[in-house]
């Protein structure tokens, strides 16, 4: 069955390809003699970036890391029966948290980011105990 929280699911599994695809950006259009992204050697190439591309790097590799206890405490809620409105509200919370923290990783903003950061930690701790 497909449910709000299942699609946050998919939507989380997507956002470190999207942080992926905006640390590659400033890279596009350039060949990599010139400094341009490097489809040949990409973890080198991201590795040496630095600003706004290495902020979304690293988002994309917290991305990741937020996956799994997400995931867990939406299969765990689900399997557990937990009222159904309640488990897509948190998705829908840590989805959000992770979009805002996306924005501020990026842009610099890393007061807010880490005070976000720990609002998606919340949403998915919540959702083993509810």
């Amino acid at each position: 069955m497909t449910t709000l929280a299942n699609l946050c699911i998919l939507t989380a599994c997507a956002l470190p390809i999207v942080c992926a695809g905006l640390a590659k950006s400033s890279g596009w259009g350039r060949r990599p003699k010139d400094g341009g992204y490097n489809n040949r050697d990409p973890r080198a190439w991201l590795a040496a970036q630095t600003g706004r591309a290495a902020r979304a790097n690293a988002a994309q590799a917290n991305s990741f890391e937020a996956l799994p206890l997400f995931i867990a405490g939406v299969l765990i809620a689900q399997q557990a029966h937990v009222n159904q409105a309640t488990v897509d509200a948190l998705a829908l919370g840590f989805i959000a948290a992770r979009l805002v923290y996306i924005v501020c990783y990026i842009a610099d903003q890393h007061y807010a980011r880490s005070a976000i950061w720990a609002v998606g930690v919340a949403c998915s701790v919540a959702l083993f105990f509810v």
